[in-house]
């Protein structure tokens, strides 16, 4: 019996509510279904872990070209792989050949072109093109294992699971081919085979399977813009291959989907389902168990041979589904990430057949348009501002555990809600973290190949695409964190495409919305989608996202992926991929570690960086400035949207992260530093927060609580460039939950006579008289000139930058700092007092912690501020949190430097900490 990601014979009950704008019903399909939640954390690791079997180690690897061997004979226990390479899975055939010093780091310099294979045109999209003739990659790799039946596998049916496989195989056990490399095809589908009549209890096993590269005609994966693509395509076994073991009828897919009927959230209707697959040539009767927190449920179930069906308990026939007072799931931000356990049971006869334990939140996703058109997301029934960046695995596919959870604890530590994926999905792992963090995913299907090329698909194109939404679609499900699905990303699919895709969802019960693409592009057969994707990706000044008002990427609507361009990592990192003969001027190698077809070099964000702020004087100057721009595009773009909520409802940043070390498109770069864009990011997105706005001089407090704060007090001040005050105000105000007030507008004579530069010191401090945001931002007096009509989806070409050259001449300044490491309860906490004891601004200060004698900062690290302005005589504490020990004491160094800043390095006293103050005093 074969289960794959087809979409079976199985009806399924539909369970949607419409919840939309009475305009908008007709014209969008958005599946809002009765919310959802069976996050299974880690449910395929944890849930009955003695019938699971992964087959992690002891692998081996070679190309088809150096077998002379069937596959009958390669999956015959005892075959002789001597001179193989060895590998573990998942892994895609060249991340393997790293691992085992085939090849050198790829990352380093232009080391990934010297791996035969690669000689594709640099900045191409390699998913597009075909295999080169000479490539060792045209040719086929085979994978090998053996293994051993556990001892309580026996008398029970086995099944083989392959998480994913890029793109195409034959798969072989112990000498009986399983699988034809024409129906496994596709790298987003699963395949599961129950393969017990062809294994051996008490012996060894032989695995074999032979893994073919996607075609440029294949629907793979494709690295688009983002960063080069690997010479194999990432072809091979890219996520887990196990066993599991059940009776005659096995457990799959389930989930647990909540509505509310009232908007008091005081009951939750929830539904309970899971997929029912009887691996028997026989009619089999039996009962499913159902339990959770304090519920217990049964039901009888018949399956006539070899059949799947949906078993359902629904709250109209099971009241004690309808759950009084729930505890709920909530996102980061809006309140606790509640997790319940369901425990499935089910029995065969008289005996125990399966048991599945999966982890669900009960919560609702809704959305609508609103009355400007754009797509607002409700959860629980209560608005939410979507903000958030897109996801970028590792170029190889490689997947680290800690390195993940660091990457989620980056996304809320910058106040992040949201992770987008675009054609990247993810293992079970990276779900569970989402559910366990309370990160919302945004997921959907990828642009710029054969995906969104349905001109030249053939009926297998179609056929291979609904088997991989469906195989993706019950993977994710359950998940309480899933906020939505885009059937397309830069286009929307053709109506048979889009009607294909909506069948699948409904008959898989995705209890969440769908839109047909990241774009505006409206269909005939959704309508209108509800959200934009016009760019930029490219440098804009920081006053664009507010300047523009309805007609590209500012801050209205739902923007699906945008940002203001580069992100340059310190020069710590650079190090640590750009050879030292190559790190300054800028060359080739730049280049190659940027994007690639429009964005495959810096000169744009260059020439912004010599008009506004000056040519740079060598590597360190560039990089300083780089941070600045950074830092106050990323703070510019968040505020702007996050003042103009609920006209604008989603902003998702371009990008989050990146697969390789690369100087574009991060709030964090590859090594997890986090520099200017992520503490821009951190600043605008905090929860009550004061802020300036460009495009009227308003000075703004936007709640992002949903509690209403009362008796707020905000301090403006606006100096000259000589740091002579020009204006000055303090005023109280209430802020409604989840809501923006207008505090003060500069006015506009404070701004007359001319100065050459402008700076405002923003304080709000809470009915206790506590500092709860701070902000500072640096104004030229010459405004830019935007023309408007050469706009492309880069960016809006300016034809004259505002001037901040002016900066260069700001005094060095040495920064008084004391520094201390303390034991915290979740780690070990760096306490850091600076104080500015001159005459002068102290401008964009950069703290770094590192060992003794090093350069690079000791990370993951988080720091509750950084890149910050000191006044003459201003002092204040920051402190940085770290997550194990080991890695900060035994002799740490505090490093201090900036744009005006004579640097600083002081070792960190252990043991003995600092007042424990917020903030420090005021100037």
């Amino acid at each position: 019996m074969v289960l794959t990601g087809g979409l079976g014979t199985v009806q399924k009950i539909q369970i949607v509510r419409s919840r939309l704008h009475p305009a908008a019903a007709a014209s969008i399909l958005i599946a809002l279904a009765f919310a959802l939640t069976p996050a299974r954390v880690f449910a395929d690791t944890r849930a009955d872990e003695a019938k699971k079997l992964f087959l992690h180690s002891g692998w081996a690897l070679q190309s088809s070209c150096q077998v002379n061997a069937t596959g009958e004979q390669i999956s015959t226990p005892g075959f002789n792989t001597s001179g193989w390479h060895p590998a573990t899975v998942p892994s895609t055939v060249v991340a393997a050949l790293v691992a085992d010093k085939t090849y050198s780091d790829p990352y380093y310099g232009k080391n990934l072109r010297d791996i035969p294979g690669t000689e594709y045109p640099i900045g191409k999209n390699f998913s597009l093109l075909p295999m080169p003739q000479d490539s060792p990659f045209r040719c086929s790799w085979w994978y090998r294992t053996e293994f051993k039946l556990p001892e309580n596998f026996a008398g029970r049916k086995v099944w083989l699971h392959f998480s994913g496989i890029n793109n195409r195989a034959n798969i072989w056990l112990n000498g009986h081919k399983i699988a034809d490399a024409k129906d496994v095809a596709g790298a987003y589908r699963t395949y599961e085979y129950e393969i017990s009549a062809q294994l051996t209890l008490g012996q060894s096993n032989s695995l074999a399977v032979e893994s073919f590269a996607q075609t440029d005609k294949d629907l793979g994966i494709n690295w688009v813009d983002w960063n080069p693509a690997p010479p194999d395509k990432d072809m091979g076994l890219w996520r887990d291959v196990y066993l599991q073991s059940s009776g005659p009828v096995a457990i799959r897919y389930p989930q647990v989907i909540t509505h509310f009927p009232t908007t008091s959230l005081a009951q939750a209707n929830l539904a309970i389902e899971a997929e029912l697959h009887n691996a028997t040539s026989e009619v089999v009767t039996g009962t499913l168990e159902a339990r959770f927190d304090d519920v217990q449920l049964q039901q009888t179930y018949t399956l006539k041979p070899n059949e799947t069906r949906t078993a359902r308990f629904l709250s109209d026939s099971y009241p004690q589904l309808q759950i009084k007072n729930p505890k709920l799931w909530w996102p980061y931000g809006m309140g606790a990430q509640n997790l319940h356990e369901l425990s499935l049971r089910c029995t065969a006869g008289n005996q125990e057949s399966d048991a599945q334990t999966v982890k669900f939140g009960i919560r609702e996703v809704t959305a609508a348009l609103n009355s400007t058109g754009a797509l607002q997301f409700s959860i629980n029934g209560k608005k939410i501002l979507i903000r958030g960046g897109g996801w970028s695995p590792d170029m190889l596919l490689r997947q680290d555990m800690d390195r993940l959870q660091n990457e989620f604890r980056y996304v809320r530590d910058m106040n992040l809600n949201t992770i987008r994926l675009e054609g990247k999905l993810e293992s079970d792992e990276f779900y569970d973290l989402a559910d366990e963090r309370g990160v919302l995913i945004m997921a959907g299907w990828c642009c710029c190949d054969i995906w969104e090329q349905w001109k030249h698909w053939q009926p297998e194109h179609l056929e291979i695409a609904t088997a991989s939404l469906h195989s993706q679609i019950m993977r994710m499900r359950g998940h309480p964190s899933m906020l939505v699905w885009l059937n397309g990303s830069d286009n929307p699919p053709p109506a048979n495409v889009e009607t294909a895709y909506i069948k699948v969802l409904k008959e898989s019960s995705w209890p969440n919305p769908y839109i047909s693409s990241a774009s505006a592009t409206p269909t005939t057969v959704t309508g209108p989608s509800g959200v934009k994707m016009t760019g930029p990706y490219d440098y804009v000044p920081p006053d664009y996202w507010l300047i523009d008002t309805n007609k590209y990427g500012g801050a209205f609507g739902f923007n699906t992926e945008t940002g203001p361009g580069p992100a340059l990592p310190l020069a710590s990192c650079l190090k640590k991929f750009i050879p030292p003969d190559h790190l300054w001027p800028q060359d080739a190698f730049w280049n190659f570690h940027a994007g690639s077809e429009g964005f495959k070099d810096l000169t744009h964000f260059n020439s912004a960086m010599d008009a506004i702020y000056g040519p740079p004087a060598g590597l360190d100057d560039y990089l300083v400035k780089s941070q600045a721009m950074a830092y106050e595009g990323e703070r510019a773009m968040f505020e702007a949207y996050s003042r103009n909520k609920y006209t604008s409802t989603g902003i998702i940043q371009w990008m989050l992260n990146n697969a390789w070390p690369s100087t574009i498109w991060h709030l964090f770069d590859y090594y997890l530093q986090p520099a200017g864009g992520y503490f821009g990011t951190k600043k605008a997105c905090e929860p009550l927060h004061v802020q300036y706005s460009y495009d009227d001089n308003s000075i703004a407090v936007v709640n992002s609580l949903y509690e209403k704060a009362t008796g707020l007090t905000v301090t403006a001040k606006l100096y000259d460039a000589s740091l002579h005050e020009r204006f000055s105000k303090q005023v109280q105000v209430d802020v409604d939950a989840d809501g923006v007030q207008k505090a003060l507008t500069l006015p506009a004579e404070s701004f007359s006579p001319a100065s050459l530069a402008y700076f405002v010191e923003l304080q709000l401090q809470g009915s206790d008289g506590k500092i709860v945001s701070q902000n500072f931002y640096w104004l030229s007096a010459k405004k830019n000139t935007y023309e408007w009509t050469k706009t492309t989806y880069r960016f809006t070409p300016v034809s004259s930058y505002e001037d901040l050259t002016a900066l260069r001449s700001l005094e060095k300044v040495t920064v008084d700092a004391t520094a201390s490491m303390l034991p915290g309860p979740d780690g070990p906490v760096a306490h850091v007092l600076l104080k500015n004891p001159s005459d002068h601004l102290a401008f964009q200060i950069h703290l770094g912690i590192h060992k003794s004698g090093q350069s690079e900062e000791i990370l993951p690290v988080f720091w509750d501020d950084n890149y910050i302005e000191l006044m003459p005589g201003e002092s204040r504490e920051l402190t940085a949190r770290y997550l194990r020990s080991e890695s900060v004491f035994g002799g740490s160094e505090l490093s201090v430097s900036g744009w005006n800043i004579a640097p600083v390095t002081i070792p960190l006293k252990e043991g003995r900490g600092l007042p424990a103050s917020s903030t420090g005093a005021g100037h």
